[in-house]
């Protein structure tokens, strides 16, 4: 999930730097949003793995 993040933000710096805003915007916000995600399954997991003992 980490490596679609990187993905995402790279697409995005790249089409800023060459003046595609829009697609910089939607990649950028793609990748906040699996960001997001990412974060959310962590904790759970964590938190699954210490109920579980």
């Amino acid at each position: 999930m980490l490596r679609w993040i990187v993905i995402f933000l790279v697409i995005a710096i790249i089409a800023a730097i060459f003046g595609f805003g829009g697609i910089a915007a939607g990649a950028t916000d793609i990748a906040q949003i699996i960001f997001y995600i990412f974060i959310v399954l962590l904790v759970i997991s964590l938190l699954s793995r210490l109920f579980r003992r």
